[in-house]
């Protein structure tokens, strides 16, 4: 089991590898604040508590098979598959939402799209001057329903982005699906968010 020295441990390399800050916040399935915290602690004295109150969530077991990966794949299409009729495009939230996305989408017979959302250009400060984007490598979402696909919601920002994107594309999210929701939403921005596990923190963490 990882603890917080693990995790700063992991931010720090990622750091060395050149990862910009939201970008290992994507990879260690954490807040922006979180990802800033751990990266500042790296080559600190061990973590005594005192971090910012967050949920590290590994699905690596899940990720690294991809036996395991099409079973929980087929769980969440079977979750998404129950809105909507005429959704033939599954849009996957780089980086760890994209593989659950191709076979979400294998499952449920859609095209493919991907979305990097801003936050892997960032590092600190604001983030509302930065823009994410769609891969040209994939299928264009305008004027189609479709799905969207994340590994976790820590916040709703990423998913909230995401929707917008799509909505200025001319796209129609019709629902989201993720593996885990940190934060207990059933919808963000008038679109249903279906998870197959979500985590509630109880009292304060301390």
């Amino acid at each position: 089991m990882k603890n917080v020295d693990d995790l700063i441990e992991e931010a720090r390399s990622l750091a060395d590898r050149g990862f910009s800050k939201g970008e290992i916040a994507d990879e260690l399935n954490v807040s922006r604040e979180t990802a800033s915290w751990l990266v500042d602690r790296a080559g600190a004295t061990p973590a005594q508590g005192g971090g910012p109150g967050d949920i590290h969530v590994d699905w690596s077991a899940v990720g690294r098979d991809s036996s395991r990966l099409g079973h929980v794949a087929a769980a969440l299409a079977d979750l998404l598959s129950k809105k909507g009729e005429d959704v033939d495009l599954t849009v996957g939230v780089e980086k760890a939402g994209s593989p659950l996305a191709t076979t979400v989408a294998t499952e449920l017979d859609t095209d493919l799209a991907t979305y990097t959302p801003r936050k892997h250009q960032w590092e600190e400060g604001s983030i509302e001057n930065l823009e994410g984007g769609f891969s040209r490598n994939f299928a264009e979402v305008r004027e189609r329903e479709c799905y969207i696909v994340d590994d976790t919601v820590t916040s709703g920002t990423t998913i909230q982005e995401t929707i917008d994107a799509v909505r200025a594309r001319g796209g129609e999210p019709v629902a989201c699906g993720v593996l885990a929701d940190k934060r207990g939403v059933d919808e963000v921005d008038g679109v249903p968010v279906y998870s197959l596990l979500q985590v509630i923190r109880v009292g304060d963490g301390a």
